[in-house]
C-alpha cells in the first residue's frame, strides 16, 4: 500500500521540478548580449550595474520593480517611447529611444537582464 501512495507523489514532485527547470531555461537571459546592447546604446553613460550615475543603478531599478507584474512592459515602454527621464538635480531629458534600433526580442532581453540584477 505504501508504494501505491509514494509513486504518485514522487511522479508529481518530479514533474514539478522538471516544469520549474523548463520555465527557467525558456526565460534565460543572454547576459553578454544584453551588456553589449547596453554598451552600444550608451546606457552605461548614465546607469551603472550596481552604482548609480546620473540615472539609477540597474540593481535599484530591479529592486523598484521586483514583484510587479507590469515591470517588463513598463521598462520596455520606457526604452522605446523616448519619455522623459528625471535627473537628481531636477532637470529632465528625453530617454534614449531604442525603437527601431534593436529587435523587440533584444530589447526584451535587455530589460529582463536589468530586472535580474
Amino acid at each position: 500500500m505504501k508504494h501505491q501512495v509514494q509513486t504518485p507523489i514522487l511522479l508529481g514532485v518530479s514533474a514539478a521540478i522538471l516544469l520549474v527547470f523548463s520555465i527557467n531555461a525558456s526565460a534565460a537571459v543572454d547576459v553578454e548580449a544584453a551588456k553589449m546592447m547596453a554598451r552600444e546604446n550608451s546606457c552605461f553613460k548614465c546607469h551603472g550595474i550596481s552604482k548609480p550615475k546620473d540615472g539609477p543603478a540597474y540593481t535599484e531599478v530591479a529592486a523598484k520593480y521586483r514583484g510587479k507584474a507590469d515591470a517588463e512592459a513598463h521598462l520596455i515602454h520606457h526604452l522605446t517611447s523616448g519619455e522623459k527621464a528625471k535627473f537628481p538635480d531636477g532637470h529632465e531629458e528625453e530617454h534614449k529611444n531604442m525603437q527601431g534600433k534593436a529587435s523587440p526580442e533584444a530589447i526584451k532581453n535587455l530589460v529582463d537582464w536589468i530586472l535580474s540584477n
